[in-house]
């Protein structure tokens, strides 16, 4: 013990060749060779980096690697910052058959619930992402290498068209759960799902109770204005777009092309049903004060008179303003139609959380004011905008609202690929619950020592 801890110093080279001695000069030269270093890898970083200022490109903050990045040609540049320099995910997608209940989340007690009749209305997210990820590189058909897991539902879908009720998908979901080993063993860390309208997973009642370890992919965020506890947290979970129109989101002959400022007919217009909610009464109030800046049809959405897609996005369009108020729920999928028609979007939902806020520079793209304030007053600073800041905002807005739209996977810039890479950050390289544990040789167990691969479902939950 005396030998480890002599202060004689030992030479550890080989032979038994003495040290030479550090003398003054040593350091200092040491010292000048580690400065010059510095500045010059320095130099060569700001020689060869990306810059905002190429060409078509936008930025949301001044350094690049601070900001999504997309060119106008649609190409897509992530920051590296937090999220690793390539987009490299495994993801399982668990098979309707594999799971015993899975079905009746996806088709109804029924089965007689279709796809394409859930990918059509503003929920149809949970279609799309999940037939996305079947045919996507990311996709792993083996557990054992996955860094997540995809749990399918058209849930939302289902319930709206009588498909389920709600204590029918509450118990649903908990049998489900009790099939899946490896929810089990991760106590759902690495467990994605979907809840796609503005109940978020306050459609599952027991949301709390099952997935509050889980990944949830939602447009709502924030719900403590409506209840309790919200379904949103910002550590582990998602904010997603909502499901615009694809005849508006893609590329080629749109719907409805976007019209020159000049020849809009209003300042603002709001498109949508009042719903008894407060902002959107008072907005309709204030269109019979101001016809001839804000327009807010009643839009009939049965019958004759009732508004077709084309139809719909002609009336968006003839404003230079799209105000988003609130409704049922904090978000509202009026804020992301608004980037396709051009108009530049006014949040009236003071409890909205927006997409990729870590990359997009939201105040440059968009107006949110206080809800509170909903009056002349509003229209009056509308009008105040001059036309060429409106330009330049919707023109920052065309370069980044491919971040909305829900394209192949083939697409650089695409709702999809940008949910891929925020899913990246979410992996983990360990996950324990409070029912696993491992032993020496770093085998699983259960609170029985039952190793893994032993595991038979169903299995006990929370």
């Amino acid at each position: 013990m005396a030998a480890i801890n002599s202060r004689t110093g030992r030479s550890f080279a080989g032979g038994g060749a003495s040290t030479p001695s550090c003398t003054r000069t040593h350091q200092i030269g040491a010292l000048a060779l580690v400065i010059t270093t510095f500045f010059l890898t320095r130099l060569f970083d700001q020689s060869f980096s990306p810059s905002s200022s190429f060409p078509g490109h936008y930025t949301s903050l001044s350094n690049f690697d601070d900001a999504v990045s997309v060119s106008s040609g649609g190409s897509l540049c992530w920051p590296e910052r937090g999220y690793g320099t390539r987009l490299s995910i495994k993801i399982y997608v668990y098979d309707e058959n594999e799971i015993d209940g899975l079905k009746l989340l996806l088709y109804g007690r029924d089965g007689k619930i279709s796809p394409e009749s859930c990918i059509k209305g503003q929920w149809g997210t949970q279609v799309k992402i999940h037939k996305m990820l079947l045919q996507s590189r990311f996709r792993t058909r083996k557990k054992e290498e996955a860094d997540l897991f995809f749990v399918p539902a058209y849930v939302k879908c289902v319930r709206m068209m009588g498909g389920l009720s709600d204590k029918e998908i509450n118990l649903t979901y908990v049998k489900v759960l009790s099939q899946m080993p490896h929810f089990r063993l991760s106590g759902g860390r690495n467990h994605v799902f979907i809840f796609p309208s503005g109940a978020g997973a306050h459609i599952f009642k027991s949301w709390a109770t099952y997935l509050n370890r889980s990944i949830i992919l939602t447009p709502e965020g924030d719900r403590t204005d409506k209840r309790d506890t919200s379904a949103f947290n910002t550590w582990k979970d998602i904010i997603i777009p909502g499901n615009v129109e694809d005849g508006m989101t893609t590329h080629g002959a749109k719907l409805v092309e976007p019209l020159p400022l000049a020849k809009r007919k209003h300042l603002a217009n709001f498109l949508g049903r009042a719903q008894g909610k407060v902002g959107r009464l008072q907005l309709i109030e204030l269109t019979k004060q101001f016809p001839d800046k804000l327009e807010s049809p009643e839009l009939k959405f049965s019958g004759p008179e009732k508004l077709g897609k084309a139809e719909y996005f002609k009336h968006l369009r003839n404003a230079k303003f799209c105000l988003a108020p609130r409704g049922e729920s904090s978000w509202t999928l009026r804020f992301y139609e608004s980037f396709f028609v051009e108009c530049v979007p006014v949040i009236l939902s003071d409890q909205v959380e927006l997409p990729f806020q870590n990359v997009v520079d939201y105040t440059q793209i968009s107006i949110k004011w206080p809800s509170t304030r909903i009056g002349a007053e509003l229209l009056e600073y509308l009008e105040s905008i001059p036309d060429k800041n409106i330009e330049e905002m919707i023109a920052r807005g065309r370069q980044v609202r491919c971040l909305w739209s829900y394209a192949p996977e083939t697409e650089s810039c695409s709702a999809f690929n940008a949910i891929m890479w925020e899913l990246q950050k979410k992996v983990r390289q360990f996950h324990q619950s409070s029912e696993t544990f491992w032993l020496h040789n770093r085998t699983i167990v259960n609170r029985n020592l039952v190793e893994f691969s032993k595991w038979k479902p169903p299995m006990p939950l929370p």
